[in-house]
């Protein structure tokens, strides 16, 4: 085992740089994640415009996706397990690339929540299948900042949306309802997504099967040529340990998950972290982030500058935790994150106390303003740096491999139904008590730190067969 665990750990500088390139290709996945996930912001109120309909029912449209998302993360697990996950990944492609053509020309608003749902079922699947694919061919050693990658490509996907958004509109005169062409700015918007879809397709096809999934399979000997490839080393003691570790299971279940409280105590775990990375608030924090940039002189119709500081603050936050993931390991990364949460969503919550609020204006004066702002901002930052990229690392690699694929779809399937309960609960949360709102976060910011000192277990620099539960 020792002989396994160290070649695992130390791979040769080339196979280190195509593991990576096969680490990026898979994280096309999660760049069409943050695309699809944050394109739609800049087609809101043109959609709303174009079909002529109230804000419940756009609100509707654009949610829809999250459904979407929550079913294709509960069925990611077993697709995978039956088709491998090469299968999988080339599937969501497939959904993405469906969804951007139908996104872009429907012909009703309920079509358009129908390809959304489409969409989201693509973002759920490939939520699942990336950081699995990627921790499962990822040598020991550099697992954390490989699977790092998934975060990465879904902030710079949602960083590239913001930017196409902005060039679409000033091409068509800076407006998204104005026609470009054929269709008006919004439907090129949505549609653009088939360009990264079908390049997520092509990439799937030049990138080996997971080795742990050819050995499940029978597949012993080109799981042995994968392994050489990516890892090196003692290859057939890897083999070896690879099946100790599928013990007897040849074709997982969703029953295998059950345990003495209905589930395994590891999958329990695991569906806890995907719960507080949206508990926190994460997809709410800026939701009056024009208020806070006017209450600090920003015009207001500075939108790019609005969206993309966010990104920019949440770039630079993965990057800090792909630098430090393999080296301080995940759990302390998640105890400092949920520490500077915790502080920063007090204070931006004490900040709002101070606010006249009124919809979805907030009104503060510029101290207070800078305040907020300067706090969100640091909220972001300690998100990024901790939660949003460990979440994805832990989930792809902390559950043993007879169970890893249906237990990452459990959890995974969790934070789209966190995502959404967030989501849904703001507005009424807002109307009752703004401050008290991001009190309710900050609280789960402190449960979550309770949560990872007491129950999350290191998985720096151990093999994938190393994790017993």
């Amino acid at each position: 085992m020792a002989r396994a665990h160290s070649s695992a750990s130390d791979p040769e500088a080339g196979n280190l740089v195509h593991v990576v390139m096969i680490a990026g290709a898979a994280a096309m996945g999660g760049f069409l994640f943050g695309y699809d996930s944050s394109v739609i912001n800049g087609a809101v109120e043109s959609i709303q415009a174009h079909f002529e309909v109230g804000p419940g029912v756009t609100g509707f449209t654009v949610a829809a996706a999250l459904l979407g998302s929550a079913v294709g993360a509960a069925v990611a697990g077993a697709l995978a397990d039956r088709f491998g996950r090469i299968r999988v990944m080339q599937l969501a492609g497939l959904l993405f690339l469906i969804s951007g053509i139908g996104s872009a020309l429907p012909f009703t608003v309920w079509d358009l929540a129908l390809w959304r749902v489409v969409g989201g079922g693509a973002i759920g699947i490939a939520s699942v299948i990336a950081p699995t694919y990627i921790a499962e061919v990822s040598p020991a050693a550099y697992r954390g900042r490989l699977a790092s990658m998934q975060q990465l490509a879904i902030v710079l996907g949602i960083a590239v949306s913001q930017l196409v958004n902005y060039a679409l509109a000033s091409l068509a005169g800076g407006s998204a309802l104005n026609e470009l062409g054929p269709l008006q700015a919004w439907q090129w918007m949505l549609g653009v997504e088939v360009f990264p879809a079908a390049l997520y397709i092509l990439l799937s096809l030049t990138i080996p099967e997971s080795p742990r999934y050819l050995v499940r399979v029978g597949k012993d000997a080109k799981a042995r040529r994968i392994l050489e490839d990516v890892e090196g080393g003692d290859v057939e003691g890897r083999i070896a340990e690879i099946h100790r570790a599928l013990g007897t299971e040849v074709k997982p279940r969703l029953s295998d998950l059950r345990g003495p409280y209905l589930l395994l105590p590891i999958v329990w775990i695991g569906m806890a972290i995907s719960a507080f990375q949206q508990l926190v608030g994460i997809n709410v924090i800026f939701y009056y982030s024009a208020s806070l940039w006017q209450s600090v002189g920003v015009n207001e119709s500075d939108s790019l500058l609005l969206s993309l500081f966010t990104s920019i603050v949440n770039i630079i936050g993965t990057f800090v935790a792909i630098g430090l993931v393999d080296r301080i390991g995940r759990k302390p990364l998640l105890l400092i994150g949920s520490a500077g949460m915790a502080v920063t969503l007090a204070t931006t919550g004490f900040a709002f106390s101070h606010a006249t609020v009124v919809g979805d204006q907030a009104q503060l004066s510029f101290g207070w303003g800078a305040v907020a702002l300067v706090a969100a901002s640091g909220f972001v930052l300690f998100f990024a740096l901790s939660w949003g990229v460990v979440t994805w690392v832990l989930l792809g690699e902390m559950f043993p491999l007879r169970i890893r694929a249906a237990a990452m779809a459990v959890a995974t399937a969790t934070q789209w139904i966190a995502n959404w309960l967030v989501t849904v609960t703001f507005p009424t949360l807002r109307d009752w008590d703004l401050a008290g709102t991001y009190t309710v976060y900050t609280a789960f910011a402190v449960l979550s730190f309770l949560f990872v000192w007491k129950f999350v277990k290191e998985t720096k620099g151990k093999t994938l067969e190393e994790m017993k539960g």
